[in-house]
């Protein structure tokens, strides 16, 4: 190869990496797609799925233990779940997909009361406080299912504030709905509706699901209703060890109630468990599954799953609407829930925007609350489709930018070589050299 084309090829390879990085540059990095990890095994041995978090990514070392939503009561040898010794270093998937850090600049839940319907709560639980009220049988938290789920309401985080719940500013009324091992019991669950209307609570979060309607339960979620409350139930129950066993869908109650708020719990991609129990009618999924909180006892962290757990989530997210928006009424709060959600096939909870995002007005007065829903209930536009087109003129701005390079360094070398008389570079010296000799 001659010199000069050995330098032309130079000059080329130069432009040519020159709109490389210019196109690297234009092209969005994709991220690896998640894979499910393992947690830690409970107390029988079974592993339990996890979605990776920065808890995983971080410190792959820790495991912390299982908060079961039950305990067996046929078991004589079975004692309330222990302390844990262990802490988590970092916030979970769910917090930072909740974008919790930010809610919370604009509503903490402040001055609502949230009636926690389950296997109770301590009062003066870490990261709790004296925000609990707990009266009998509901301060006592044996199987600490209760406990772990109102540090996901209005927890916040103790030493561990990047494990706040979504309204750690809001109050905790713990009432049963279960007996002492978590077993559901429908008069308590009724009972316990009651007790929250009466205590005028805002939000009243049921995290039992039952497989039986009870006439004086839906009388009750109805008078619950009437009297401003956001009722927000799990979807489903648990999932027995080894599977649901059903293969037809079914509704569970009291989240079947006409204008009870549905919630289901999804993984980090937003899928939902193979053995989940099928039922219809979910109107919301949240995390649910690898979530960290505390307990009733100690101050350790648990890693805690179920529908339930959605529920907490999106039981805090209703106080924080109510907090932000206090002359909305609860079906309003509903509706904000719902109409800002993140867009899928069933929709994500996503708190920032329900207390952030500006409605369209709602229907006529005297509308239904369905009707309401109906309704196109955002103001703010869909710009995905201007963000695609911007980023197609950046490429093509940069493509441009590549190409007019690409030419400058061609006529350059051109040129070059021309002045040369298309001679390699030293070749013309060498021959006037040999002439004057």
């Amino acid at each position: 190869m001659t010199r000069h084309t050995l330098r032309a090829t130079r000059l080329m390879s130069g432009a040519g990496l020159t709109a490389a990085l210019l196109l690297s540059a234009a092209v969005p990095a994709r991220s690896a797609p998640l894979t499910p990890v393992v947690a830690a095994a409970d107390d029988k041995g079974q592993q339990l799925p996890r979605m990776p978090s920065a808890l995983d990514a971080d410190d792959k070392g820790q495991q912390l233990p299982r908060m079961p939503s039950a305990l067996d009561p046929d078991d004589t040898e079975e004692a309330c779940t222990p302390a844990s010794a262990e802490r988590a270093k970092q916030p979970d998937w769910s917090r930072q997909r909740l974008d919790l850090d930010r809610l919370r600049a604009h509503s903490t839940g402040a001055g609502v009361t949230v009636a926690l319907i389950g296997t109770g709560v301590v009062p003066g639980a870490a990261g709790l406080g004296d925000r609990v009220i707990s009266r009998g049988a509901a301060a006592e938290d044996c199987v600490g299912y209760g406990t772990f789920l109102a540090g996901l309401i209005a927890g916040t985080g103790g030493d561990h504030p990047h494990l706040a719940g979504v309204a750690p500013g809001a109050r905790i009324l713990a009432l049963r709905g279960t007996g002492r091992f978590g077993e559901p019991d429908p008069a308590l669950v009724t009972a316990a509706v009651r007790e929250a209307t009466d205590a005028r609570a805002g939000v009243i979060a049921v995290a039992v699901a039952l497989s039986d309607r009870d006439a004086e339960l839906t009388r009750a979620v109805a008078e619950a209703r009437r009297a401003g409350a956001v009722v927000v139930a799990a979807a489903a129950p648990d999932p027995p060890r080894g599977g649901s066993g059903e293969s037809s869908s079914r509704t569970y109650w009291p989240a079947g109630e006409p204008g009870v708020l549905s919630v289901a719990g999804m993984f980090a991609d937003g899928s939902r468990p193979d053995d989940a129990p099928r039922t219809d009618g979910i109107d919301l999924v949240a995390p649910a599954y690898g979530v960290v909180s505390g307990g009733p006892r100690g101050n350790g962290h648990y890693l805690g799953d179920g529908a339930p757990v959605a529920t907490a989530y999106a039981a805090g997210a209703a106080a924080a609407v109510r907090a932000a928006h206090p002359d909305d009424s609860a079906d309003a709060v509903v509706r904000r829930l719902t109409a800002t959600a993140y867009p899928a096939d069933i929709p994500q909870l996503d708190p920032y925007a329900a207390v952030t995002t500006v409605l369209g007005a709602p229907g006529a007065p005297g509308a239904s609350a369905d009707a309401e829903r109906a309704a196109d209930p955002v103001a703010v536009p869909d710009t995905s489709a201007a963000d695609r087109t911007v980023a197609r003129a950046t490429l093509l701005v940069l493509l441009g930018g590549a190409g007019v390079l690409t030419v400058l360094w061609a006529a350059f070398a051109l040129r070059t070589a021309r002045a040369r008389g298309w001679r390699p570079a030293g070749a013309g010296g060498s021959q006037r050299d040999e002439r004057e000799a």
